[in-house]
C-alpha cells in the first residue's frame, strides 16, 4: 500500500498557518522597534522638563520675576510625556496592573484573556481618536491661544497631542494583540489532550 502522507491541502493549510505566525512576529517586532524609539525620544522631555523648571524657580527667587510662558512650558513638556509615554510604557509593563484571578487561570485561558484584553483597548482607543480630532480642529480653527497675558500661543498643537498619543498606543496595542495571539495559538498547541473515561 502506497504511503502518500498527509494531504497536500492540510500541509498547505500548515505551511501558511507558519508564515503567517512568522509574518505576525515581525510585524510586531518591527511595531515595538517604533515604539521604543519614539519612547526614548519622548524621554528628553524630562530633560527639558527639568530645565525649565529649574530656570523658573531661579527667576523667581533670585530675580523676583517670572515668565508667563515658560510656566505654561512646563506643562505642555508635561504633556507629550504622558500621552507619548503611554504606548512605552505599554511595551514595557509600566503600566499597573491588579491582579485577582489572572494568576489562577491556566497558560492557555491567560493567553486568551491577553487576547480579548488587547481587542478591547485597541476598540477603546480607535474611539478615543476619533473623539478628540474634532477637539484638535475646533482648538486650530480657532486660533486658540493662551488666555493668561503672555502666554503660549498656537494651542492646537499641545491638543494634537491626544490623537498622537491615542495613535501610538494603538499601535502598540496591535503588537501586543499580535504577540498575544501568537502565544494563544503556542498554548492551545501545547495543551495536553484530555484522556478519555474508560467505559
Amino acid at each position: 500500500m502506497n504511503n502518500r502522507g498527509p494531504p497536500r491541502g492540510v500541509l498547505g493549510i500548515v505551511f501558511k498557518g507558519l508564515e503567517l505566525g512568522d509574518g505576525m512576529k515581525r510585524l510586531a517586532d518591527q511595531l515595538d522597534w517604533f515604539i521604543d524609539r519614539v519612547g526614548r525620544i519622548t524621554g528628553w522631555c524630562a530633560f527639558g522638563l527639568v530645565c525649565v523648571m529649574s530656570f523658573n524657580v531661579l527667576l523667581r527667587y533670585m530675580f523676583r520675576t517670572g515668565s508667563v510662558a515658560m510656566q505654561e512650558l512646563e506643562w505642555h513638556l508635561m504633556a507629550p510625556i504622558c500621552l507619548l509615554g503611554l504606548s512605552y510604557a505599554l511595551l514595557h509593563d509600566g503600566h499597573v496592573k491588579v491582579d485577582i484571578l489572572y494568576g489562577r487561570f491556566s497558560p492557555k485561558l491567560q493567553r486568551l484573556v491577553d487576547v480579548v484584553s488587547m481587542l478591547l483597548v485597541c476598540a477603546v482607543v480607535a474611539f478615543l481618536i476619533y473623539v478628540s480630532i474634532p477637539y484638535v480642529m475646533q482648538s486650530y480653527s480657532i486660533g486658540e491661544t493662551s488666555p493668561d497675558p503672555g502666554g503660549l500661543s498656537h494651542r492646537w498643537m499641545l491638543k494634537a497631542l491626544l490623537p498622537l498619543g491615542f495613535l501610538l498606543l494603538l499601535i502598540q496595542s496591535v503588537a501586543a494583540f499580535l504577540r498575544a495571539l501568537i502565544a494563544y495559538q503556542a498554548a492551545s498547541d501545547a495543551a495536553p489532550a484530555t484522556p478519555k473515561a474508560g467505559l
